[in-house]
């Protein structure tokens, strides 16, 4: 049996830990709503910021993959549902899986700044994307939009890094 204050120190971290996830998720759907206002940059689709991903790096930072992988799935969902379809949901999901997965392998290896993985994070996250979209439309063609693809994911990638680092200094 476990001794009353440890047990209530355990208490009181998985509800702080509770309300991080909740908090984070919700500011997950709060930027991926922005988001949908934000007008396709460079004409290209599926390039945009990604702002709900400095959520999923925060606590993906902070607590686990599975944590992340959890505030990812409810952003997915609840934008997709409200502001999207099916087929937006299939490319987020792919994006924001095969992210995550990049993402933390690159965590537990010594030498990624959180800067390194938000862009790993974002070119791999463009990738997942393309990936579904040549899938689903059969035609490999879309190949061509890859370098865009490429260079967008490592650009929103560094800004999501600075923000989330940003972020990671001042939440305890």
């Amino acid at each position: 049996m476990l001794h009353p204050a440890t047990l209530l120190m355990k208490l009181t971290y998985m509800n702080k830990k509770i309300a991080y996830l909740g908090l984070f998720s919700a500011v997950a759907i709060i930027f991926g709503y922005i988001e949908t206002l934000i007008p396709v940059f460079a004409g290209i689709p599926g390039i945009k910021l990604g702002l709900a991903n400095l959520a999923v790096l925060f606590i993906l930072e902070r607590y686990s993959w599975k944590d992340a992988a959890l505030v990812s799935l409810i952003r997915i969902l609840v934008i997709g549902f409200l502001f999207g379809n099916l087929f937006s949901i299939a490319y987020s999901l792919a994006g924001a899986s095969l992210s995550l997965l990049v993402m933390t392998l690159l965590r537990r290896r010594q030498g990624f700044s959180i800067m390194g993985i938000s862009i790993a994070g974002g070119v791999s996250h463009n990738i997942g994307q393309l990936l579904v979209a040549m899938l689903i439309v059969e035609n490999t063609s879309l190949m061509y939009y890859a370098p865009a693809l490429l260079v967008s994911g490592v650009v929103t990638g560094f800004l999501i890094g600075i923000l989330t680092s940003e972020t990671i200094k001042r939440i305890p």
